[in-house]
């Protein structure tokens, strides 16, 4: 067997490791770090679907390893990453809901649902071009870009800052409420248009254009600030600009 078609597992083994990871940072309380392994999980994510377009190593194996690994990543992190911060936020509450830490739990439907998520994407047929719910890695780098916010000063990489961004992802109601509403978006039956391009033509890829170009001004805006921004744009985007399956 050509030594090829082991490149797109081998990427994707990868992105299972950087999920670990991640998990890890969390259970050390160390968020900014946990938060960034799930980052780099999705660059590989992106890599091992690239390799196996381009090397036409397609297998059942790599498919199910592929759901697998971003059910770690993307799902499990993501969810006890949140759930860290909600435990944390709520200490000292006076809501008498956050007081008996019911909260924190709410982030369990990340992973709960990400799991429906991926399985019907296996499973699906209609998701070949476009997307049929909020894919897992954009749900992830949503939520794993919000300690990034909260803990990381941007510095000379950001001109612009926008004001009063801390306290809203610091808000425990705000945060529940994200979490719950991108939850139902992973298993909602909203098209959710690809980023994969098939050519380089405008023409059918206008929707990716526009929303490439407008993300690169917001990164160079606000850096890091700019990540969840760029996510509700696409989820904005896509459901204004409804794609065919």
């Amino acid at each position: 067997m050509k030594i090829k078609l082991y490149v797109p597992n081998a990427l994707t083994t990868f992105n299972l490791i950087c999920g670990l990871i991640s998990i890890t940072m969390v259970f050390e309380g160390k968020p900014v770090q946990a938060s960034i392994f799930i980052f780099i999980a999705a660059v590989f994510d992106y890599l091992d679907g690239t390799a196996a377009r381009l090397l036409k190593a397609y297998s059942e194996l790599g498919k199910q390893l592929d759901s697998l690994a971003d059910m770690v990543s993307f799902g499990v992190a993501p969810g006890l990453l949140i759930f860290q911060m909600l435990s944390i936020h709520c200490m000292g509450s006076c809501n008498a809901l956050e007081r008996l830490h019911i909260t924190p739990y709410f982030a369990l439907l990340i992973p709960v649902c990400s799991a429906f998520r991926l399985a019907k994407f296996n499973i699906d047929l209609r998701q070949e071009i476009n997307f049929i719910g909020l894919p897992t890695p954009a749900n992830a780098l949503f939520f794993a870009s919000i300690p990034l916010v909260l803990y990381v000063q941007p510095g000379l990489f950001s001109i612009l800052h926008i004001p009063g961004m801390v306290d809203f992802f610091s808000n425990t109601r705000i945060l529940t409420i994200l979490t719950v509403f991108f939850s139902y978006l992973l298993i909602s039956d909203f098209r959710i248009f690809s980023m994969k391009f098939k050519s380089k033509k405008w023409e059918g890829n206008q929707l990716r254009y526009i929303f490439l170009m407008i993300s690169l001004v917001l990164v160079f805006l606000f850096f890091m600030n700019s990540i969840p921004i760029i996510i509700a744009l696409y989820v904005m985007m896509s459901i204004f600009f409804q794609q065919g399956p």
